[in-house]
């Protein structure tokens, strides 16, 4: 049957070409309006690549994929390429069970696919561990393929992953011949969140985990939440707040984390959970959590394995112990190692680890010196700890500070393995709201050189030659559109994954590869982003506290300046106990005439943070209390050069505002009016700080507030 529309009256026809006309206009509109750009696909957004020649180049060696592991690792993987692959070539890439064309992808290992096993590649595989894998450009019966092969599925998911990325960033792929295997074993994130669905330290709204809907009804989020993870090769997520609910342990509770590994376990990762040292008084109704009561100890291998028959792979336990009121073993005169030996010793037989935190600073009676009582309190047990306990420091010796010196406990524990924990969540920087991209950081604090064992023994070279290898940072999801409550944060979780993964990848590397993947690969905006946030770290240093100045934010929230705060029945939580400023000077004296802090550090360090000359002048009032006429090496005074540091930070955030505005039409308008909005209160956040900073010091040196 054939339309006449000859016969049909005029009217009917001008109204069909109308209505075409309509639909080609609007169609786009309204799919563009329902794939809004609100940052949800994080750097997975496989965004059709818009060069016709690459996307020729690209396909010829796209053009199948072989995926034979069907098991849920390798259907995720099949899976994941199919989207990036269709999403960027814009059409549909096949997957088969064999090669049958040029541009074959084939993906697995000796086991799951008779196309690498027939290269006899084991040797190499075995070599590289069960998270390596090695991508090759390669031949299969005359035909051109590309192959991903590693000794395990969770390797290949992860070459997968690499692949994907190399398109997304425009890289070549014709000729590939690459092998990559994580520094360390463990790379984590610690959830700070709570069953009511809150999350300390949370500025992305609330909780990813909605307790109240597990285990029965999983959200397709938690799904995503773990293909962004194992791109970047996070393997393993402890999913409750340090200061722990014993309920978190409870019989419920656990079927529902049980949930969530089943979600996570096709990509690699394995949930930890927090556990409060009194869970076996608070939900087991023992008179006692003491470590050496058998009763404890009995309570504690049951549960274990009660836990482990829900969850097989499960990671293990995290505890904060004896800090900020939280019980422990001290509260029945046993050390950290009797407590934390008991959890290994219940975990052991699974093949679990205790992941048991330095943060502890409780007692006065340790060291006045808030920043010594970690290794006071730790260092005597080097050697004292089983063989599935990490003691896991934090980056600095007080408190996820916009800048510190690195935590001597790094090198100081030769017998013990230790995990660090930094802060992905933007604490004291900012929160959501401030645009700092935290790989500067963090390349500092892992390039740090401990002398442990002579020149070249840095942080990183500790963490990844101990027995036992891991990292875990605080997290800053939620459940906010994009995840992190700000676009430019996402970078932040991006980074650490990759410097988890590798700790030579220079930060402004990942900052590229995350620009092309989440903003496009536009030079002008991959040059603005990059310049962007190649200084947002020092910038937010410089008008927060500058040269050494640390801990005088409010005690609250950790976002506003509180310089004046003064607290009489606990110094340590006094901003003017950090800073000490007076009218003759300020900063805090850790050198052989103050708290002798510097004693913690092997020599040469100790030596170059206690000589005035030495000493980085980031780090000045962090060691030495000074006379405000007291000239740096910039040449100006110390008064001069706070002013000059918290007006320049300020002048920084003005930069980024003016080099965003170039980027309109460059960028979805969505997510630069929202990157506008936030620039703009950060630059009131930044001015803030700088003038009530300054201004409290002023009232206390008397000197002209300056401006440079």
């Amino acid at each position: 049957m054939y339309l006449k529309f000859s016969s049909a009256p005029r009217h009917r026809i001008r109204f069909c070409i109308f209505f075409r006309w309509l639909a080609a206009v609007l169609l786009p509109l309204f799919a563009n309006a329902v794939r809004a750009e609100d940052g949800y696909r994080l750097w997975l957004r496989y965004d059709k690549i818009s060069d016709a020649q690459l996307v020729e180049n690209y396909s010829a060696h796209a053009g199948e994929i072989v995926v034979q592991d069907n098991s849920p690792t390798g259907n995720a993987i099949r899976e994941e390429l199919e989207r990036g692959l269709s999403g960027l070539l814009g059409h549909a890439i096949p997957a088969t069970n064999i090669v049958t064309k040029n541009g074959a992808i084939v993906v697995g290992t000796p086991e799951s696919s008779p196309v690498i096993a027939g290269l006899r590649l084991d040797a190499e595989l075995n070599a590289l561990g069960d998270d390596g894998y090695m991508i090759r450009s390669a031949a299969n019966k005359g035909r051109r393929i590309t192959i991903i092969a590693a000794k395990s599925s969770r390797g290949a998911l992860y070459g997968a992953f690499h692949f994907l990325r190399l398109l997304q960033t425009r890289g070549e792929i014709a000729r590939l011949n690459l092998s990559e295997s994580p520094k360390l074993q463990r790379r984590l994130l610690d959830h700070w969140d709570n069953l009511n669905g809150s999350v300390e330290r949370g500025y992305a709204g609330k909780s990813l985990w909605r307790w109240n809907e597990l285990p029965e009804k999983p959200d397709p989020r938690y799904k995503d939440y773990a293909r962004a993870n194992a791109s970047i090769g996070i393997n393993g997520a402890v999913l409750n707040n340090v200061n722990s609910s014993p309920q978190q342990l409870s019989a419920e509770n656990l079927k529902k984390a049980a949930a969530l590994a089943d979600v996570f376990r096709p990509y690699g990762i394995r949930v930890y959970l927090t556990a409060n040292f009194a869970t076996p008084k608070k939900l087991g109704h023992l008179p006692t959590a003491d470590p050496a009561d058998p009763r404890v100890r009995k309570w504690w291998k049951e549960k274990a394995d009660e836990i482990y028959r829900l969850i097989p792979d499960f990671g293990g336990f995290l505890v904060k112990a004896n800090s900020e009121g939280q019980p422990g073993p001290q509260d029945y005169h046993r050390t950290h190692a009797d407590g934390a030996n008991m959890l290994g010793e219940a975990l052991a037989p699974h093949g679990g680890i205790v992941m048991w935190r330095a943060f502890v600073y409780n007692s006065a009676k340790v060291d006045s010196d808030r920043a010594k009582r970690a290794y006071l309190e730790f260092k005597p047990l080097d050697g004292k700890f089983r063989d599935n306990v990490f003691v896991q420091a934090k980056n600095g010796p007080i408190d996820f500070q916009p800048r510190e010196p690195f935590h001597p406990l790094f090198g100081a524990m030769p017998k013990t393995p230790l995990m660090a924990e930094l802060e992905i969540t933007q604490e004291n920087m900012g929160h959501s709201t401030d645009l700092v991209y935290l790989a500067p950081m963090w390349k500092e604090f892992l390039e740090s050189d401990t002398y442990a064992n002579g020149k070249g023994s840095t942080v990183a070279k500790i963490l990844e030659s101990s027995r036992m290898t891991g990292i875990a940072g605080v997290a800053n999801t939620g459940r906010d559109r994009n995840w992190c409550g700000n676009d430019f944060a996402q970078a932040n979780w991006y980074a650490f994954g990759r410097l988890a993964w590798n700790s030579d990848l220079s930060a402004d590397q990942i900052a590229g590869e995350w620009t092309r993947m989440t903003w496009g690969n536009d030079p002008d905006v991959v040059k603005t982003t990059l310049a962007m946030m190649r200084g947002s770290w020092e910038a937010c240093v410089n008008y927060e506290m500058p040269i050494g100045l640390h801990h005088i934010m409010e005690g609250g929230g950790h976002y506003d300046p509180a310089p004046q705060t003064v607290n009489r029945n606990a110094p340590e939580y006094s901003a003017t106990y950090y800073h000490k400023a007076d009218a003759n000077g300020i900063g805090f004296d850790r050198t052989q005439t103050g708290s002798d802090a510097v004693a913690q550090y092997a020599s040469p360090v100790r030596d170059r943070f206690a000589s005035l000359e030495a000493c980085p002048s980031e780090l000045l009032l962090w060691f030495h209390h000074l006379s405000w006429d007291y000239s740096m090496k910039t040449g100006r005074t110390v008064w001069d050069e706070l002013c000059f540091r918290y007006n320049d930070g300020v002048n920084y955030v003005k930069q980024m505002q003016a080099q965003w505005e170039t980027l309109h039409g460059k960028v979805d308008s969505e997510r630069f009016e929202a990157m506008k909005k936030k620039l703009g209160e950060q630059l009131v956040h930044a001015e803030n700080w700088r003038d009530t900073c300054l201004r409290y010091f002023q009232s206390v040196n008397h000197k002209p507030f300056l401006r440079f």
